[in-house]
């Protein structure tokens, strides 16, 4: 019988770990034989990679709220299509670096664009579909700042939004957290990688792989 997939998110501010995160989960579950893509938003598609660079470069003020949402669900459409729902189908496991969370944090929560607004536009482009886990890694802001300060590179327009903007987006994130539990597990990113690193695991396994163990059997 072909494994089912499932869909991992992982969300949270600037300065998170998320793509080192994902790097150690994906390899801990295939060890357990499982088939596992990972992947990120905006991007994780040609056509949604082009968007991100309009997305993540650039003025801070280069887009208002509403028009940035219309660009991050333009290219998670992009994204779903191309790479995550055929993977699903395939029995794969996909982990993606943000998914509509984000979009709900950054542009809802951190810009003030109406939830209404956000959630219409995921009626739209996503349907009924959602992930299967979300893990919020979490951590103060400035401390995040700190982090992501140190990557460098290009892809910086929302580390320069401001202090007051990342506030706003780590209350957004753990809002979500609050009214979604049986999707949600926040997760302290503060600490050493390896304890976060065993945070995560214990979550995936509590919440998805002792299914799956339930389902091939």
């Amino acid at each position: 019988m072909q494994r089912p997939g499932r869909f991992i998110t992982f969300e949270g501010g600037e300065g998170a770990g998320k793509s080192t995160q994902i790097g150690h989960l994906a390899d801990a579950l295939r060890r357990r034989g499982l088939e596992v893509v990972t992947t990120r938003e905006p991007g994780g598609a040609p056509g949604a990679e082009q968007i991100r660079r309009l997305l993540v470069e650039g003025e801070v003020g280069r887009w208002d709220a509403l028009s940035e949402a219309l660009l991050h669900f333009a290219a998670r459409r992009d994204h779903l299509v191309k790479t995550v729902w055929p993977a699903l189908a395939a029995g794969k496991w996909v982990l993606s670096d943000r998914f509509a969370d984000s979009t709900l944090a950054y542009q809802g929560y951190g810009h003030g664009l109406a939830v209404a607004d956000i959630e219409a536009l995921y009626a739209v482009t996503v349907g009924d579909f959602a992930p299967d886990l979300t893990l919020i890694l979490d951590l103060p802001v400035e401390e995040g700042l700190k982090r992501a300060a140190g990557r460098g590179g290009a892809e910086d327009r929302y580390e320069r939004m401001g202090g007051d903007f990342h506030q706003r987006l780590r209350q957004g994130f753990l809002d979500i957290a609050r009214r979604h539990p049986e999707r949600c597990a926040v997760i302290s990113a503060l600490g050493r990688r390896e304890d976060v690193q065993t945070a995560i695991l214990a979550a995936v396994e509590q919440r998805l792989l002792a299914k799956a163990q339930c389902d091939r059997s």
